[in-house]
Formats: structure tokens, C-alpha cells, sequence
């Protein structure tokens, strides 16, 4: 966590406070949010914003060791502006608010680097503590959540390993035709528009078909799509 300089009021002695950016869309909520953590001697809330670009600018406005933020605002994914965020600010723990308790809404969070989810229906005290706790470096997310999402994220690095191996053993003009084929053309259509003879479509079919290990055109675009080669 970055240093920040002790405030001071008077002859009282100073108090290291944590500084926090809210991000929430809903004015109450945010409000809310707000007076709890201020009336702590050791917080403040340095700013609050409504979207994901306004947590950005915030963020470089007001630098905060904490921010607090939901998991869905109304211009980004709360992950992607998680990321935004700490792309450019580094030290900037994560806590995130979020009604969608689902696993996958959690494996989202460690993704994107949060060091603490919690729900809407957290108290004040534990928002209190898992702000506290995340500005001094901890961690609040259950291991066992890092270990899925680290064995999801290498799922999709294979498959996207996959892809890029398949990718390779089709020619362009083979591309072509399988992107035309999940357009629903027939030979006659892909031949005019590839402007190639028409035997050559049929040619370029069989292989892709072949390559696919598939028996049929409509089982080749079926299979291509699984396989993440096109988009229907």
C-alpha cells in the first residue's frame, strides 16, 4: 500500500487513515457507504463515482490505497474496471460489493485481482474490517476460489492454445469457405462470391471436412463453431 500523511487537527494526534474510492451506481448505496466508513477514525472516502470510466479518473484524481466497488456498473464489468484501475495504480486494493454471489461472479473478482468479495447483505462492521484488512495487503477470498480460477484461467489458455493449433493447419481460402459454410451458401453462392470455379469450393470443402474429422458440411460448421474457429 502507498504511504499517505497522517492527518492532523489540532494538538490531537495524528491518525493514519486509509483512503477509499466507492464505486457504486446507486446514489443511496453510495451515500451509505460513505458515512460508514467516515465515521471511522482511521478511514477516509476520497472520492465516488458511478461508472467504471469515472473510477478511473477518480482514481487518478485521489489515489486510493482502497477501493470499494461493485461487481456490475453501468458502462464496464466491475472486473474490467478492477483492471483498469490497478493496470494504472497499482497499490490500489480491491474490495469488491456485489449482490451476484454465483461462483462464477467470484472466480470473475480473483481474476481481476480483488482481495475481498463481499455481498450486499454484509454488515457495516464486516465492510469496515475487510477494508481495513485489504489496505494493509490481505487477503479475504478463500484459497480454494484462487485454485479454481487459476485451473480455469489455464482451461482457457489450452483452449485458446487449441484454437491456435487447429488455426494453423487450415489455409486461408479453407477459412474462407468454413466462414461461408456457417453463412448457410451453397457452392453455386461461394464460388461467385470467392470468385473461384466451383469444384474448387467442393474441394476446399472436403478438406475442411476432413480436417474437422466430421462427415457432413453442416457437422463441419457445428464443429468449427465448438471449437471456437468461427462465431455463429
Amino acid at each position: 500500500m502507498r504511504n499517505f500523511e497522517p492527518e492532523t487537527d489540532g494538538g490531537e494526534p495524528a491518525v493514519r487513515r486509509v483512503h477509499v474510492l466507492i464505486v457504486q451506481d446507486h446514489p443511496l448505496l453510495a451515500s451509505a457507504l460513505a458515512r460508514v466508513l467516515e465515521e471511522q477514525p482511521d478511514l477516509a472516502v476520497s472520492g465516488v463515482s458511478g461508472s467504471g470510466a469515472g473510477a478511473l479518473r477518480a482514481a487518478a484524481d485521489s489515489r486510493p490505497d482502497v477501493v470499494l466497488m461493485d461487481f456490475r456498473l453501468p458502462d464496464v464489468p466491475g472486473p474490467e474496471a478492477a483492471r483498469m484501475i490497478q493496470n494504472e495504480y497499482a497499490d490500489a486494493a480491491i474490495v469488491f460489493h456485489s449482490a451476484d454471489e454465483s461462483e462464477s461472479a467470484l472466480l470473475d473478482a480473483v481474476d481481476a485481482g480483488a482481495t475481498a468479495y463481499l455481498t450486499k447483505d454484509a454488515t457495516a462492521e464486516q465492510i469496515i474490517e475487510a477494508v481495513r484488512r485489504a489496505s494493509r495487503g490481505e487477503v479475504l477470498i478463500p484459497v480454494e476460489l484462487f485454485a479454481r480460477a487459476i485451473a480455469r484461467q489455464r482451461g482457457v489458455v489450452s483452449r485458446r492454445r487449441e484454437r491456435e493449433q487447429l488455426l494453423a493447419e487450415f489455409t486461408p481460402r479453407e477459412l474462407d469457405v468454413l466462414h461461408l459454410l456457417a453463412e448457410g451458401m451453397d457452392t453455386a453462392a461461394m464460388s461467385q462470391r470467392l470468385s473461384i470455379a466451383p469444384h474448387t469450393v467442393e474441394w476446399h470443402v472436403r478438406h475442411v471436412i476432413e480436417k474437422l474429422q466430421v462427415h457432413s458440411k453442416l457437422q463441419a460448421v457445428i464443429a468449427a463453431a465448438r471449437k471456437g474457429l468461427i462465431q455463429l
